[in-house]
């Protein structure tokens, strides 16, 4: 763990969308690895939740139920009525009862603050959701059973996302907005949701590494070593030059810069979570225009290189 503690240091500023709940401007995002200890990963939730942090979102399919269970715990521990527990619904196709009361049980709590359907993100799939019978209606029972309060959608697809805004089905909705995603999502779908009493949640902010690490996706390091990096004998590896890399401060203030009502940070560990605490403390608010069109630019070089971005349809 890092000798810093950081203890309510983040406030709740405002409700979250309709839901009324009084939500701080960044919650914990997916930090599942089976790698590390359980203990250990409750511990790293304990402290972003300990810091003030009141939003939480997991999912059946991060790790095999090992991030529910992790949440669970953590919050059980911290108090439940202190958090706002996000879980998904992974297979969009199936029976929407039995996932619901799955994920709980691995949780260990009665109920869920929200649900939400996903990984939406083909146009088709949404139709069938929202669809007579489909499963917005399936969870919508749920809800009436007292299993979630609020659902909704996570998407990779701006028209999705905005059809499920202008459907009136969702109350939550999660979607990629950082400096390396398709400009609908913020230009087009995020005014509309705020306008329309939505929650609005954000993710990719790092866009999944590629904008501060080397790498072509969560936990894929590329096969690189920067120049100038000494081998265990002192001596200088060959190697390219460092790719371009924004910094963590320079994603979580262009995020935060769109005020949607939460930017999920997923920080796995004590010393991912020290800088983007410290980047959203010292956040000075929205960034000039300029600004923001710079770290878009460099954005762009930032992933070239890094492979395919899935939560964008193609570019031109």
């Amino acid at each position: 763990m890092s000798g810093k503690r950081y203890v309510d240091v983040f406030h709740p500023r405002r409700e979250l969308g309709r839901t009324g709940f009084r939500a701080t401007a960044v919650g914990i995002g997916d930090i599942a690895d089976r790698a590390v200890p359980l203990e250990a990963c409750v511990a790293t939730l304990r402290r972003a939740l300990e810091a003030g942090m009141n939003v939480i979102d997991t999912a059946p399919g991060y790790e095999a139920g090992y991030g529910e269970q992790m949440v669970g715990q953590a919050v059980r521990e911290h108090g439940r009525e202190k958090v706002f527990v996000i879980d998904k619904v992974d297979h969009l196709h199936e029976p929407v009862a039995p996932q619901v009361e799955a994920s709980l049980r691995t949780l260990g709590l009665e109920a869920a603050d929200g649900f939400l359907f996903h990984a939406v993100s083909q146009v088709a799939d949404w139709r069938r959701i929202a669809s007579p019978g489909g499963g917005m209606e399936q969870l919508d029972a749920c809800r009436r059973q007292g299993r979630c309060r609020f659902v909704g959608l996570s998407t990779h697809h701006p028209d999705v996302a905005r059809e499920a805004v202008e459907s009136g089905l969702c109350d939550l909705i999660l979607l990629p907005i950082g400096p390396w995603v398709d400009r609908r999502y913020t230009d087009e779908v995020l005014p509309l949701a705020k306008a329309r009493g939505i929650g609005t949640f954000t993710m990719k902010t790092f866009a999944a590494g590629k904008l501060i690490c080397d790498t072509s996706g969560y936990g894929k390091p590329l096969a690189h070593r920067p120049r100038g990096k000494l081998s265990s004998g002192g001596s200088d590896e060959a190697g390219a030059p460092a790719l371009p890399r924004l910094s963590v401060r320079e994603c979580v203030h262009y995020t935060l810069s769109w005020d949607a009502d939460v930017s999920l940070l997923g920080m796995s560990f004590p010393n991912e979570q020290d800088p983007a605490f410290e980047a959203v403390l010292d956040f000075p608010g929205p960034l000039p225009a300029v600004a923001m069109a710079d770290i878009r630019t460099r954005a762009l070089a930032a992933v070239e290189g890094k492979g395919t971005s899935w939560w964008d349809p193609p570019r031109d």
